[in-house]
């Protein structure tokens, strides 16, 4: 029996993950944590039985409880409630799919207390990726991406050299406006940079996908997971959605990963890794497969992809200003408070401004978010 703990439990790849669950009668589930969705989060309890519940939301956590009473379950809240399920004693591994540089202290708690980990948060490496990675070898603790890039090239690495990696090969869709110029995007709404046209995914990886800012957070976390830097990790835009990535090797050889866009198939390969299990999902026909298409990604429009390779080419704290600034854009956006191209031109602010801190620590993170929120909200007052 596997012993699971679920941060996130209530959005996309937490929902996805217990799908997973429920098809595997030897895992079972020790932790959720979610926000403040306890509507679902009470069925899910009644349902996998953990035996600790986080509820950010400390004023939901104290409604939950009291719904929850007749159940042998421990109800926390806030930082400290995540931390606590986070580190659950019997959990073997925690799936972080919590939104939000909130991920980092949870994933080093989890490391901390030698969980394996399956890595659905990536701001967590965005930020943070010089304290993670150094930790989880330090602790002998396995990070196994969720990401389906990622996971795909996690898996075309199995078995093989990293020294010998000559470039990766990241796949984007190009995200529901692929091909359009500036001046098509002028007056984006909110409903048309969530229709994604292979994906179904929470609403603010969504609209990165839609910006390509998803796809320059991708490459950042790419440098840390498997140790190339930005200019050897080739953006390829791949509108199909079936080569989730590639990995060149210094023969020239090129491996990649296929399959249909399903995210439980990267879910449920952390969860097991290294053994495939059977799962019931759609699969790739080659024999209706009519072509595979390929092109670069316009860096002339969606200028977010640009601002992200620079911030992971410079490093230190400016990472953390590209993923805060986009954070809070993202949110301006879906409110209705911003234009759809202002999204990439707060971050352009916002990383201009900014003093890098070259070697950051979680503390040093936090504020230089929390600066990059108080610039916006200087600077686009709503």
């Amino acid at each position: 029996m596997k012993k699971i703990a679920i941060l996130g439990s209530t959005g996309s790849i937490g929902t996805q993950t217990l799908e997973i669950v429920r098809a595997n009668a030897d895992l079972t589930v020790t932790a959720l944590a979610a926000g403040s969705n306890i509507t679902l989060l009470e069925q899910q309890a009644r349902e996998f039985h953990p035996s600790v519940v986080a509820v950010w939301d400390t004023e939901k956590a104290k409604e939950l409880a009291v719904k929850l009473k007749d159940l042998p379950v421990q109800v926390v809240s806030g930082m400290e409630g995540l931390l606590e399920a986070a580190a659950e004693p019997q959990a073997e591994i925690v799936v972080t799919a919590v939104v939000g540089m909130i991920g980092i202290r949870p994933t080093i708690a989890a490391i901390e207390a030698g969980k394996e980990i399956a890595l659905a948060n990536k701001e967590t490496l965005v930020t943070a990726g010089h304290i993670i990675i150094p930790l989880a070898e330090k602790r002998g603790v396995g990070i196994y991406p969720v990401d389906s890039e990622h996971s795909a090239i996690f898996q075309c690495l199995n078995g093989e050299n990293r020294k010998q990696i000559h470039k990766i090969l990241l796949t984007a869709s190009g995200g529901p406006f692929r091909g359009k110029k500036r001046e098509e995007l002028q007056n984006i709404t909110p409903e048309q940079a969530l229709r994604h046209p292979n994906w179904s995914m929470g609403r603010k990886i969504t609209i990165d996908s839609a910006t390509m800012v998803n796809k320059g957070l991708e490459v950042i976390e790419a440098k840390w997971l498997f140790g190339v830097e930005p200019d050897r990790i080739q953006v390829v835009v791949q509108p199909q959605s079936l080569i989730h990535s590639m990995v060149e090797f210094e023969d020239g050889a090129v491996m990649a990963q296929l399959g249909t866009p399903d995210m439980k198939l990267p879910i449920q390969y952390a969860l097991f890794y290294p053994d495939r299990r059977p799962m019931d999902a759609k699969r790739v026909d080659f024999t209706a497969l009519r072509s595979i298409d390929f092109s670069v990604p316009d860096l002339e429009t969606f200028t977010g992809l640009a601002l992200a390779y620079e911030a992971g080419r410079i490093g230190g704290s400016l990472p953390t200003v590209l993923n805060a600034a986009n954070e809070k854009a993202v949110a301006l956006f879906l409110d209705g408070k911003i234009r759809f191209l202002e999204i990439a031109d707060i971050i352009a602010d916002c990383m201009s401004a900014h003093r890098n801190i070259e070697n950051p620590s979680v503390a040093d993170i936090l504020e230089t978010e929390q600066e990059t929120y108080e610039r916006i909200g200087r600077r686009w007052p709503v």
